[in-house]
């Protein structure tokens, strides 16, 4: 079994290397390393995304959640899809109409400040290296349960293959190993999902009725409140995976990898029926989960639930279903955290180091280099935080980065884009108050500190007894935004605005008033 899934993963790797080493070819110029020059379809960009967010929290995450956890874990699937409605009618064709490469360059159409693009790079820093600690712990288990490789080495190995896809191929690169990785993905589960359903005689009633005893939650498996016990920790990551996929850094940029936002709108349509046919399918992947694997072996492999979906392949399919499953896994880590990492880079090296130290001057050469360079940095700080987060589950880590995404950035693009009175101080205020918030409130929570050793990161009392922080942090953000801009002697340059507002509803960037 180990020589099988050791030659599936060559094959998966050896294949986006392939497509990395022909992305190289065309990777010439900072348009093409940021946005693989603007030229992907809707459909391209459709499945592109979609491989984006389907990531290790939403195959391995998941799963994991509803095979645990029953009704709670379901909470995942439903947030992450909902989100899209979000993305979808307020922030995808204005963003790709007023923005170049990055969320910061949208914000910058409309306040010219470098402090504006220097806080809106390090929020796009902070939550591409929280995103990635996820999808880097996912590795980590899959590996070491597949190949019995340690959790340290597995997360380096990833840590080495995702920086290859970015600094040689960028987005080009990034973009074919998605749709490549997101169609392998609904192949696999597709699969899965049919054999579990066909289990049950292809009967949902049968199905329901059976995994009300197939673990220890007994009839409480489809209830809520087993997972969330408290009614505000619900709401709260809720709110956080509805709002945060608008503000999340890596799904935001895919929205330049078109050529205009009739295209951009098309691509999230796309997106949204290949998330939504997904995410019912995880409700196979942990009732199957559930049943077959059973609640001891799950929590054997991985305490988190993180390992369900390849376990159940393996019930269910052998030796070979549990090899093709893991390596899909595998690659679908691969393809997330290199799309992470370009995000961070692009950041770097477009706003920070070009706008901001090299006042715009600098050449498409010093930019390569720069986002090459910030690549690797990214890479080895998010590795290293990766190691810390072992045994916690993917798709919860993953919320904490909707959390702090939809406190630090949706604040300000819906402002810059609906509210003529907002001013640099206003966006600086909100996106500095929403980063700050958010982390400092993880960090006093149960995720960092419990009573009992071995539970969290840390022993003791959490001084913030939510789980997510969202239904503070996010109210937060908005409102240090708006008394930022109420409490500043700053003006709103109205004909901005007026200018600003034409550029996002139609896309015209040169006109006379």
């Amino acid at each position: 079994m180990h020589g099988l899934a050791f030659s599936l993963f060559l094959v998966i790797v050896a294949l986006t290397l392939l497509i990395t080493y022909f992305a190289s070819k065309r990777t010439k110029t900072t348009s093409e390393f940021y946005t693989a020059d603007s030229a992907l379809t809707g459909w391209q960009n459709g499945w592109a995304i979609a491989g984006d967010y389907m990531s290790a929290a939403s195959f391995l995450g998941i799963a994991g959640m509803i095979a645990l956890t029953g009704f709670d874990g379901f909470f995942y699937s439903i947030g992450f899809l909902v989100a899209y409605l979000v993305v979808l009618y307020i922030v995808a064709e204005p963003l790709r109409n007023l923005g170049k490469y990055t969320m910061a360059d949208m914000i910058a159409a409309r306040f010219d400040d470098k402090k504006v693009r220097g806080v809106a790079a390090l929020n796009t820093i902070s939550i591409s290296i929280f995103y990635m600690i996820a999808q880097l712990v996912g590795a980590g288990g899959l590996i070491k349960l597949l190949l019995g490789i340690d959790y340290v080495y597995a997360v380096l190995i990833v840590g080495i293959l995702m920086t290859v896809y970015v600094v040689f191929g960028g987005m080009t690169a990034t973009s074919w190993v998605q749709i490549v990785k997101a169609v392998l993905l609904m192949a696999g589960t597709f699969i899965i999902s049919l054999i579990v359903f066909a289990k049950f005689d292809f009967s949902i009633v049968k199905m329901f009725n059976e995994v009300k005893t197939a673990t220890p939650l007994g009839e409480s498996f489809l209830n809520p409140g087993n997972k969330f016990k408290n009614p505000l920790d619900t709401i709260s990551l809720n709110l956080a995976l509805i709002l945060g996929t608008a503000g999340l850094p890596h799904i935001l940029i895919r929205f330049f990898t078109v050529k205009d936002a009739p295209t951009a709108r098309k691509s999230v349509v796309y997106a949204t029926w290949i998330i939504g046919l997904f995410y019912v399918m995880t409700i196979f992947l942990g009732f199957g989960a559930a049943a077959f694997v059973g609640y001891d072996k799950i929590v054997a492999a991985n305490p988190a639930g993180n390992m369900a979906a390849p376990l159940l392949a393996e019930a269910l399919g052998g030796d070979f279903l549990f090899a093709f499953v893991s390596a899909v896994a595998f690659a679908t880590i691969l393809a997330v955290v290199a799309g992470l990492v370009l995000s961070a880079a692009s950041a770097f090296a477009h706003d920070f180091y070009n706008h901001i130290v090299r006042q715009g001057q600098a050449t498409e050469k010093e930019q390569m280099l720069a986002a090459r360079w910030a690549s690797v940095g990214v890479a080895i700080l998010s590795i290293l935080l990766a190691l810390f987060a072992q045994k916690m589950n993917v798709a919860f880590l993953v919320s904490l980065a909707f959390a702090v995404a939809a406190s630090a950035n949706l604040p300000i693009i819906l402002l810059t884009i609906f509210w003529k009175r907002f001013n640099t101080a206003g966006a600086i205020t909100g996106m500095l108050v929403g980063l700050i918030s958010s982390l400092v409130l993880v960090a006093i929570s149960p995720n960092v500190w419990a009573p009992e050793p071995g539970v969290a990161i840390l022993v003791g009392e959490p001084i913030f007894k939510l789980a997510n922080p969202g239904i503070v942090s996010i109210p937060l953000g908005f409102i240090a935004a708006v008394l930022g801009t109420l409490l500043s002697s700053k003006k709103q340059d109205d004909k901005k605005f007026d200018e600003i507002l034409v550029k996002a509803n139609t896309g015209i960037r040169d006109f006379t008033h």
